[in-house]
């Protein structure tokens, strides 16, 4: 591919209402500190599904999209030096960053302040070879700078671990941001593609996890997987399990993106306990300031990691033998997966063959 733009076959969207359907993209040719990496398998996220449906602003189409991909390096630019040919790597949700400002040299470069570069959606330079914005890891190959590459260890097995890229640092980070380790009383809200590999590692940091989700339905999962308890929240024994929580948890992780008022769960930590959004519904939230202010009670959001974290995170998962329950599926079955998400009928992450592209 050096030299030369090349056309490879991908998914795309091409409008928000409109199947996803098969195509090509162009890849840019490899620079000096590219990698060029033949995809082996792509997740699928619900924030594709948003993208692609325009549920967070105006798309451009057509779209690729893909922010959890993993395959083998194919070729390297003459001044690479962190992979090799023939190297299992993964793309997660940024495919660049300015790498100048103090957000990158802290390692946080999804908090660019240029803005990172999506590794979809992302507007590109005007002339660009590969279109207006970058196309993502729904394609047989990818060509990334090789700072925004990660190693996929080898003890993982790669399907069940593409889903890492985005679910796993997306939950990994904030539970190292807040310090969780043995002792912690730790709550996830929503036991979906997000929620049970956040269950998986706070266990293996050593916390107490109790998991709360609509229905009594995956209570085996989350035991299985580790957690302590598993209460429902819907309806009235919702309420009264609710009641009888409060004050109980140090750190809860919100990863549901439906509109959720937060009083009923903020009530749930402790002094000065912190409830994270992962979920980003698209409602504004709904609380009472009070809420926050009896006890000290803290309401942030976080998002993914930088490079450096994710690489920690894909290790840390290597040590502990974590991996994303997977449903392996073949390009034909996009669009089916994603109603399949929006209703939440997977357990617990849809990941595609890219063979089959």
């Amino acid at each position: 591919m050096t030299g030369t733009p090349t056309a490879v076959a991908a998914v795309a969207a091409v409008a928000a209402d409109a199947p996803l359907e098969k195509t090509t993209v162009t890849r840019r040719p490899v620079g000096p500190h590219d990698v060029l990496i033949e995809t082996e398998f792509a997740g699928i996220c619900h924030s594709d599904i948003h993208t692609v449906r325009s549920e967070w602003g105006p798309t451009v189409y057509p779209l690729v999209p893909g922010h959890e991909i993993v395959g083998i390096v194919r070729e390297v630019g003459a001044g690479v030096t962190r992979h090799a040919v023939g190297d299992r790597v993964g793309v997660g949700c940024m495919v660049g960053a300015c790498h100048e400002c103090a957000a990158c040299d802290d390692d946080q470069e999804q908090e660019c302040e240029r803005g990172p570069v999506m590794t979809y959606a992302s507007p590109l330079p005007e002339g660009s070879v590969e279109g207006e914005v970058t196309q993502g890891g729904y394609s047989t190959h990818i060509v990334v700078e090789e700072r925004m590459v990660v190693r996929v260890p080898e003890s993982l097995d790669p399907a069940s671990a593409t889903p890492l890229l985005c679910a796993g640092i997306t939950l990994y980070s904030p539970l190292r941001q807040w310090n969780v380790g043995p002792g912690s009383k730790v709550a996830i809200l929503g036991m979906g593609g997000l929620g049970h590999v956040g269950v998986k590692l706070a266990v293996a940091m050593g916390a107490e996890v109790t998991v709360l989700s609509q229905s009594t339905a995956k209570r085996e999962d989350s035991l299985r997987f580790g957690a302590v308890e598993h209460h429902a929240t819907g309806g009235e024994e919702g309420k009264a399990n609710l009641k009888a929580l409060r004050g109980r948890f140090d750190l809860l992780l919100n990863t549901v993106s439906a509109d959720l008022p937060l009083d009923p769960y903020l009530r749930l930590l402790r002094p000065r306990g912190v409830m994270v959004e992962i979920g980003l519904p698209t409602e504004p939230a709904r609380l009472r300031p009070g809420t926050l202010a009896a006890g000290r009670r803290v309401l942030t959001g976080s998002m993914i990691g930088g490079i450096a974290e994710t690489q920690e995170m894909l290790d840390f998962c290597a040590e502990h033998g974590i991996t994303a329950q997977i449903e392996l599926i073949a390009a034909e079955k996009i669009n089916e997966a994603y109603d399949r998400v929006v209703s939440s009928d997977v357990r617990y992450r849809f990941v595609i063959d890219a063979a089959t592209f």
